[in-house]
């Protein structure tokens, strides 16, 4: 027996839909300013190609409706502070897949919640918590930022406390590293890394911004003075069959790449806006 045709207005059969993966990564946490800083959080990670954060699994690639708006956001990066605390990253938004921003880190106290936790401030300053399957917790006592691979270290002003590592993605066709956490301020012996390429931000007198659109989250200073670093803005990345075409749409910043094996692959930025597929 023939099953029923799925239809729409008037009885005519509605087209099939279009299978979409997707990497949606959130903005990063900023530091706070005027003292030692911990690190900041890393965005959130969600996907359907590769792991998400926190340790989880792949998820289900989205079947998108042909001639359909679908809302796209990509996080901007929490902003550095002159004061004790940073600000949180922005969410990252694909249809239905919401990645939560990264939590901010402190001077003293108790850092913020996200994607991945900010690292805690001062003796005793508790880290953030992850979001399940996004990210990791920040760690406690002047410490390193969450990362979607692994825990921040706390703190032991030795240059070994390091920041959540990032998760690899291949959505590309190449291996990236994603949201990565940064370093606490005590941590000034680190190498510098850009929060989100898989390592971690630098603390220290060379604290950088995390990275952009790898959502990684800031470094922290080791200074009594200034401003602290800002998270890296995150990026949503969608893989379809190289039959379909992609609108993006105004108030969007985004570029598809020549088709690979059978695909293409949209990059998206910046901005908020809607995209669509015939």
């Amino acid at each position: 027996m023939i099953g029923a045709i799925t239809t729409g207005l008037f009885g005519q059969p509605l087209p099939p839909t279009i299978t979409v993966d997707f990497l949606v990564v959130a903005g990063g946490g900023g530091t706070g300013g005027n003292g030692t800083s911990g690190g900041g959080g890393a965005g959130g990670l969600r996907s359907s190609v590769s792991p998400t954060g926190g340790g989880g699994t792949a998820e289900t690639a989205l079947s998108i409706t042909p001639s359909t708006n679908y809302t796209v956001t990509v996080g901007a990066g929490g902003a550095g502070s002159s004061t004790n605390a940073g600000s949180a990253g922005n969410n990252s938004v694909f249809a239905t897949v919401t990645s939560t921003g990264g939590g901010y880190s402190v001077v003293n106290g108790n850092a913020g919640n996200g994607g991945s936790g900010g690292g805690g401030g001062g003796s005793g300053g508790v880290g953030g918590s992850g979001t399940a399957n996004q990210g990791y917790a920040g760690g406690t006592n002047q410490a390193s930022g969450g990362g979607a691979g692994g825990v921040g270290q706390a703190s032991a002003f030795n240059g070994t406390n390091k920041a959540g590592v990032g998760v690899n993605n291949s959505i590309t066709g190449t291996s990236v590293g994603y949201a990565g956490g940064g370093n606490a301020g005590g941590s000034q012996g680190n190498t510098s890394y850009g929060g989100g390429n898989g390592e971690y931000a630098a603390g220290g007198n060379n604290a950088t911004d995390g990275t952009a659109n790898r959502g990684g989250g800031a470094g922290g200073f080791w200074t009594t003075t200034g401003t602290g670093k800002s998270g890296g803005s995150g990026v949503v990345i969608l893989k379809y069959p190289d039959t379909k075409t992609i609108t993006i749409g105004g108030g969007l910043t985004g570029s598809t790449a020549a088709p690979s094996g059978g695909y293409k692959v949209t990059t998206i930025t910046a901005g908020t806006g809607n995209v669509s597929w015939v």
